[in-house]
């Protein structure tokens, strides 16, 4: 985004809004012991211009529960822009009350508190005020400020709001419901602003979907009394989130919320009928990211954007709209995006499902995919066989074909999308005929249950029935066992310290680690696979660990055998440049990798923190971590792949050496080694476009983001930044080759004199960056020839432009 004239304005005009928010407000004073009964919603402490109110609204689903909110008074559509009991409506005759111990209290009808402001218990209240910025206030016996309901905002926020670190907004549930949603906007602690998807229960958050990406930079989000919004970076320039032109704050209403369909979107509304020319009486929409949400909402766990077996589409207006498909409807007709139910009896899987099969068919769904739901995948096939496959197991409720490729996916379908670039043939299983809104039959009684219980009963009857003394011994054996086993855990943990420097794997409890981690309490990282934990192993020293957590990586079937399998491979490889594998988890649903702790944290942490790092430490790392992925794609037993190369994936140890993260990840997915496309991989910004093509993936996925990342080392700056004066140097990659191409590579390094004074070295890097950007795989150089450009060995050539080869395998 552009820095403009726009935000020279915002900055004369924030003393001004600080000077406002100083000065005493003109309010009416709300004095103690008055009170709001939940009756109707005549009742309520209105602003000086009645543009806002405070009190109790009718939820609009039941007559007979209340919101304790404020709205917008004026308009007809009395629109709510903050709420204090959102997840616990009241019945009528419950109240709120501004009692004399100086506390604001809302009491259920039958007297019990469920709210209070504020919480403190030496802060008290001489009295209230509702504002005209819609802004609900407790103030001390001088006025000021002890409470305020801008500082904890719901879904909205309004001008003259500001948002600090760290601060959110949670979605709604659905339209008429306003509880919490999942969806969240998040001011966090580094500065980013971002949009998460979160599940309804629990402090757990999925990956982020849209950012402004300006952790280590950003300061705060404000609305101002003009009606933009930005966000105030740390060096005194900013981000523009709303569009260049916006009508008057005079003329018009202002709001900004997150909708229950996860985007944030700016509204306006006509204050006066004189300020209807070209406007409906109504909330307009001037701005809203994402641009398509049902796009960006595409993650490995969760529902997606519209809830299980649903899938999310844009109307003709850009709105959210979310639809079951033939044979399924909504879970609650009143919320469309909770998601949708079979209205038939699935597919029995009696004798496998091949009895059943002629009852079912495939229907055919154009533009609609669910791309991360994949359970089997078959190629080369053909689509009648394809079709077959699927009608004969009673897993699958999805078939998807394309170029010889079938994959079968099972419910609960999650991420569902319809997009005119969907490409691939999606075919829905549904009953034939008259076959939905069956009920299930009841259960009976078979020859085979007869048999398994006359079988029950005659094995108790030995059990009880035997000797004594054989049941003792019995027992006498199980305690051994146990006991044995408690004694080789506790053996294993009183190791030598040797021992963990070994060849050797160790196996854990998933108890063991959650010990270690101190109930995986520190939180070092997050990347596409998982959660990073700090954690210790206490043997004849203290061991510092990195516990990664895996978010279902390993494809449903694969054996606990071949998950060890495959962990014991990793944990053979041996390489300066690779973190070390010290162990594993693989207990029911929780599968871990213990690593060894690097005490310098991520290489993100390193190049995009205050302080600019040396830049012959930086072209060391860039050779290391080139050497590292030689070492994985070229020098294992078996080729590993490691899908997810960015800055967070490399860490440093105590000397600056980079030990490459995470690799092997992508291979514990059991993923096809000719075609693992299962949904794309990785971390955006360092993806190949071979993943949204549909083609092989090979090791150049690494080489590609390789380039990416040496562009990042080079400059220290990350390859998306947002806000940039000259808009174009946001997109790193593409700036990076305009400077190559005009031979003005000294801006890439522009405030970096050591590297300035070795222009011929950033002139060979930035080639072998582009190299490794170049579109078409074949074009890019191996993770080896890389090396060998990077370290002078061998000559490189003038690169192509990344994008000139793309009509060579489009």
């Amino acid at each position: 985004m552009a820095h403009s004239a726009l935000y020279d304005l915002h900055f004369l005009l924030i003393p001004l809004f600080l000077l406002a928010t100083i000065a005493p407000s003109i309010h009416q004073s709300i004095p103690l012991g008055t009170t709001i009964f939940a009756v109707d919603e005549n009742s309520s402490w209105v602003s000086p211009s009645g543009e806002f109110a405070f009190g109790f609204r009718h939820l609009p689903n039941n007559d007979s529960l209340f919101l304790l909110a404020i709205w917008f008074h004026k308009i007809p559509e009395r629109t709510v822009v903050w709420s204090a009991n959102r997840d616990s409506p009241v019945q009528r005759e419950s109240r709120v009350e501004l009692v004399n111990n100086g506390h604001l209290v809302l009491y259920n009808r039958e007297g019990r508190e469920i709210w209070k402001k504020p919480k403190a218990i030496n802060a008290r209240a001489a009295s209230a005020s509702m504002l005209d910025t819609g802004n609900l206030v407790l103030l001390s016996m001088d006025s000021s400020t002890i409470w305020e309901s801008f500082n904890e905002p719901t879904d909205t926020i309004l001008p003259s709001q500001t948002l600090t670190k760290p601060s959110k907004l949670s979605s709604r549930r659905s339209e008429k419901d306003y509880s919490k949603g999942q969806f969240e906007l998040r001011l966090q602690e580094d500065g980013d602003l971002m949009l998460y998807t979160v599940p309804l229960e629990g402090e757990f958050t999925y990956s982020n979907y849209w950012s402004t990406n300006t952790a280590g930079s950003g300061s705060q989000v404000i609305f101002n009394e003009s009606g933009y919004i930005y966000l105030t970076q740390i060096n005194g320039t900013s981000v523009s989130l709303t569009p260049g032109n916006i009508v008057s704050t005079q003329e018009f209403y202002h709001r900004a919320t997150l909708d229950f369909d996860g985007v944030i979107r700016q509204y306006v509304y006509p204050r006066t009928l004189d300020s209807t020319v070209g406007w409906a009486q109504s909330w307009s929409n001037v701005w809203y990211q994402p641009p398509n949400v049902c796009l960006a909402v595409f993650f490995a766990i969760g529902s997606g954007t519209c809830g299980f077996n649903s899938y999310c589409a844009l109307d003709e207006n850009q709105r959210t709209t979310c639809h079951c498909p033939p044979g399924y409807s909504y879970l609650d007709p009143n919320n469309t995006f909770g998601g949708c139910k079979q209205d038939f009896v699935p597919q029995s899987c009696e004798s496998g499902g091949s009895i059943e099969a002629s009852q079912f068919e495939l229907k055919e769904m154009r533009n609609v995919d669910w791309p991360l739901n994949d359970y089997e995948r078959y190629f080369p096939i053909n689509e009648n066989l394809c079709r077959q496959e699927c009608l004969l197991d009673c897993f699958c409720a999805v078939a998807v074909f394309k170029d010889d490729t079938c994959w079968k996916k099972k419910v609960p379908l999650g991420n569902g999308k319809m997009d005119y670039g969907v490409s691939r043939k999606t075919l829905l299983k549904t009953p034939r005929g008259n076959l939905t809104l069956q009920t299930a039959p009841p259960p009976t009684s078979s020859c085979r249950e007869k048999k398994d219980r006359t079988a029950l009963i005659l094995i108790g009857s030995v059990l009880f029935g035997g000797s004594g003394l054989l049941n003792l011994l019995l027992l006498l054996a199980i305690s051994m066992v146990l006991l044995y086993s408690r004694h080789q855990r506790k053996v294993r943990f009183q190791r030598h310290d040797a021992s963990m420097l070994g060849i050797r794997i160790l196996s854990f409890t998933f108890k063991e680690l959650e010990q270690a981690t101190n109930g995986f309490k520190e939180e070092l990282d997050r990347g596409a696979f998982g959660a990073i934990y700090k954690g210790a192993l206490v043997l004849e020293s203290r061991h510092l660990i990195a516990v990664k957590m895996l978010d279902n990586v390993v494809a449903e079937g694969e054996s606990n055998k071949e998950f060890e399998t495959e962990v014991a491979a990793i944990g053979q490889t041996h390489h300066k440049n690779l973190a070390r594998l010290l162990g594993f988890c693989n207990e029911g649903l929780h599968q871990l990798l213990v690593y060894e702790f690097m005490s310098s944290g991520s290489l993100a942490s390193f190049l995009f923190g205050s302080i600019r790092p040396n830049w012959n430490q930086r072209t060391q790392i860039a050779l290391g971590i080139a050497r590292g992925l030689v070492y994985l794609h070229e020098e294992c037993s078996s080729q590993i792949i490691h899908c997810d190369i960015n800055p967070q994936n490399i860490l440093l140890d105590e000397s600056l050496t980079p030990r490459i993260s995470g690799f092997g990840l992508a291979k514990l997915m059991k993923a096809d080694q000719t075609r693992s496309i299962t949904g794309i991989r990785g971390t955006r910004g360092y993806v190949s476009p071979e993943w949204f093509m549909d083609m092989p993936i090979t090791a150049k996925v690494d080489v590609y983001s390789f380039g990416v990342l040496l562009l990042e080392i080079i400059c220290c700056r990350r390859n998306l930044e947002m806000g940039l004066e000259n808009e174009e140097r946001v997109i790193l990659t593409e700036w990076a080759y305009d400077c190559y191409a005009e031979t003005r590579l000294d801006l890439l390094v522009e405030n970096d004199e050591d590297a300035k004074d070795d222009l011929k070295r950033v002139e060979r890097m930035v080639m072998v960056a582009i190299w490794c950007l170049q579109e078409n795989p074949t074009m890019r150089p191996s993770m080896m020839k890389v090396t060998e450009m990077l370290e002078g060995v061998v000559e490189v050539s003038k690169p192509l432009h990344p994008y000139s080869t793309s009509s060579v395998f489009s």
